[in-house]
């Protein structure tokens, strides 16, 4: 009888890709088809409303019912005419994923039946709150959540073999008001930051009304063979694999990086990029990454919110892509030990609505000084609350991750290149002259900064927060994360930094000081006071660890206790002032990603458990069984053979460790089960039930190094990793 593992390499050498055919050999011509865009706003709705609609969307605006009635109509009559025939809210409740419930358009009527979508099931629908993620917000008794439209981010229709169904952007919150998904936190985050980022803004220039976060997200994955995939139970349950021996080959060659991308893959990718296109989405880049199989795609920047609604719906649309083509896309950030792991690099900066880039300098003083406004804000408000962005990033799967020798540590810093960080210096050691004549020229002895700072320095790849000429760049972000969480910390942080800052600096100016001088005083202030923040080095070092703590920055090593971050005085005073989180939703927050971390903890040892006692041991055990026939064979014929021998002692040992450890494993699961604290339940499953896995592993790799390689259950790197 052939084994799983012999079927699956089977027909995995045996694919055929299936053909795939753009829409138009150019992009221009079917982007955003899918789209209700203002275009087809335009076209849909009347002048009135669709002006309603672009300034709820550009200002926030409330839309009343008989507004939302005729949107509702105008989106219907847009659907069905590209062939939906239904709808549903598309939320990202806690849970990581996407949520979505279907409703036909149908209905039945005393004359047979209609097509119907009315202003009030556009606004407001209502899911189960007791059944998604809520941290003891909603008891399992008390069902009642509610969904309501976000018009920033545009309706769109989701296209499959089956059927096509209009989807249409959405917030969570409960029946009681608190937030239970990714966006509505978000939303808030955004809109504090924009009050204060005007409110800063008018220093330098009153034209300016509203200033958006845009941001850029670098999406890295794997592909693995859809049977390979199925043939493997640690990466169809876990999204990694618990076990394998690294392959003698692996990325030491440097190979693969920006190499030429296998037909195969490329076939794929040129599909799940036509539905993203088709879906609005402006993915630019494609190139393989480090790792083989590891691959990246990037889109043009975008206002944050519906950057991040684009990720969420592009992570989604790969996965069900790739179904076409027979693979399986992994998202886990680390789902090979030994070679690169992935992450979703977030390029982050601020625009205001006369289109400047508030992190780019430009050739006057007034926009040098503004520039320097943003830019030492920024480096201040990763200062102050460091730990905080460190935990909006925390996540089982990305515990794998930093610190590891593609991702950076644990421990946050910025990186500004050395053209900038000798700015600062200058700055922080000058004497402000307080005879400036112009209002906006910069005090004596401080060099103008260069009107053009991009690739004015190295990259360093190590950095977890780097400026990267025009942006910064947050790399610490796990591949499979909603980026939702660390951007919602980092907008909520610069909100809160900006309007301490205009309270400094309008105190000045109320004291007699010009208003270029009160704003360079704060600035100068502010350099000195996160100055441990910056490092230009090697952030893999053992040096900089520490050096990291005698500059006083944390660093925290495991998901656990990052997250207390969130509940800290800092951290509520935060969320307070901001309007961010309110102190129960920010625990119930807290409770959740606690739940996920062990929960997932859980999984992953049952699997382990599982895969060791049902397909590791039995396959060592026959296999040795064999070798004993064997050596028995050989004495029976005069032949002493002490190469059989010693391998069944090894096989013996190397048994009996795992045997030993998966059994002490689940003895530790059944006390860390009984803890009620969450906390300490996440924490005990990290440091005592994950504690055996190493050990696991190690000797059940050691067994697949020994074990006939046709009797081998599980795929191994080696077909994992270069199966084209």
């Amino acid at each position: 009888m052939k084994s799983l593992r012999t079927i699956a390499l089977k027909e995995a050498q045996n694919r055929i890709s299936p053909e795939v055919k753009s829409p138009s050999s150019k992009i221009s011509d079917f982007f955003g088809a899918n789209v209700f865009d203002k275009k087809k706003m335009r076209d849909f709705l009347s002048k009135d409303v669709y002006e309603k609609l672009i300034s709820s969307i550009n200002q926030g605006e409330l839309i009343n019912t008989d507004d939302a009635n005729q949107i509702a109509t105008a989106m219907k009559s847009w659907a069905m005419s590209a062939g939906a025939t239904h709808y549903t809210h598309w939320f990202q409740p806690l849970t990581g994923t996407t949520a979505e419930k279907h409703d036909s358009f149908f209905e039945p009527s005393g004359e047979g039946a209609i097509e119907k979508f009315a202003g009030s099931a556009l606004v407001q629908q209502e899911p189960d709150a007791s059944s998604f993620p809520n941290g003891g917000i909603r008891n399992t008794f008390e069902a009642r959540g509610y969904t309501a439209w976000d018009p920033s981010s545009p309706a769109f229709i989701m296209d499959s073999k089956a059927g096509k169904t209009l989807c249409i952007p959405t917030v969570f919150v409960s029946y009681t008001g608190e937030a239970l998904d990714y966006k509505a936190p978000l939303l808030k985050a955004l809109a504090a930051l924009d009050k204060a980022a005007v409110d800063v803004c008018q220093y330098f220039d009153k034209s300016i009304t509203k200033v958006n976060a845009s941001l850029g997200i670098e999406q890295e994955y794997f592909l693995v063979d859809e049977s390979l995939f199925n043939a493997r139970p640690d990466l169809l349950l876990t999204g990694r694999a618990l076990f394998g021996h690294m392959s003698a080959k692996g990325q030491q060659l440097e190979d693969h990086y920006f190499g030429s991308i296998p037909e195969r893959v490329f076939t794929y990718m040129v599909d799940f990029e036509n539905e993203a296109l088709k879906l609005g989405i402006p993915l630019k880049t494609r190139h393989n990454e480090v790792a083989p199989s590891q691959f990246e795609c990037a889109p043009i920047y975008e206002e944050i919110n519906l950057a991040i609604d684009h990720n969420q719906l592009l992570m989604d649309l790969m996965e069900k892509v790739a179904r076409r083509h027979h693979f399986r896309v992994l998202l886990h950030e680390k789902p090979y030990a030994g070679i690169n792991g992935s992450g979703k690099h977030n390029n982050w900066s601020l625009i205001t609505d006369t289109g400047k880039n508030l992190l780019s300098p430009g050739k006057t003083p007034k926009n040098n000084l503004m520039f320097l406004a943003f830019f030492v804000n920024t480096i201040k408000a990763v200062s102050e609350h460091a730990d905080l962005l460190r935990a909006s990033i925390a996540s089982v799967s990305n515990d794998h991750r930093l610190g590891a020798n593609e991702a950076p540590p644990a421990i946050i810093s910025i990186f500004l290149g050395s053209q900038l960080n000798d700015v600062l210096d200058e700055i922080e050691h000058s004497r402000i002259s307080k005879k400036i004549k112009e209002d906006n020229a910069l005090w004596l002895g401080i060099p103008k900064i260069p009107q053009i700072l991009l690739d004015n320095t190295d990259r360093n790849r190590t950095s977890p927060f780097a400026f990267t000429g025009n942006k910064f760049e947050l790399r610490a972000v796990g591949s499979s994360a909603n980026s939702s969480a660390p951007m919602t910390i980092l907008n909520a942080i610069m909100a809160e930094q900006l309007t301490k800052f205009k309270v400094e600096v309008d105190k000045l100016i109320k004291k007699g000081d010009k208003k270029d001088i009160a704003l360079l005083t704060v600035i100068k202030k502010y350099i000195k006071e996160s100055k441990s923040i910056r490092f230009e080095g090697n952030g893999y070092s053992q040096e900089w660890e520490d050096e990291a703590a005698t500059r006083g920055l944390s660093n925290i090593k495991t998901t656990p206790k990052a997250l207390d971050a969130y509940l800290t005085e800092k951290s509520a005073e935060l969320f307070a002032t901001t309007g961010i989180y309110s102190s129960r939703e920010i625990h119930a927050r807290h409770e959740i990603m606690l739940e996920n971390f062990y929960k997932k903890l859980q999984i992953e040892a049952r699997v382990m458990g599982e895969v060791a006692n049902t397909s590791i041991i039995p396959a060592a055990i026959a296999y040795q069984n064999s070798l004993i026939e064997n050596v028995k064979g050989l004495k029976e014929i005069g032949v002493d053979s002490k190469t059989s021998i010693d391998i069944v002692k090894k096989l013996s040992e190397h048994l009996d460790i795992v045997k030993t450890n998966i059994d002490a494993m689940l003895e530790e699961r059944k006390v860390t089960n009984k803890i009620e604290d969450t906390r300490e339940k996440a924490i005990a499953y990290d440091e005592k039930v994950k504690s055996y896995f190493d050990t696991i592993r190690y000797h059940a790799d050691k067994l697949e190094q020994i074990v006939d390689d046709s009797v081998w259950p599980l795929p191994k790197f080696r077909e994992l990793l270069f199966m084209k």
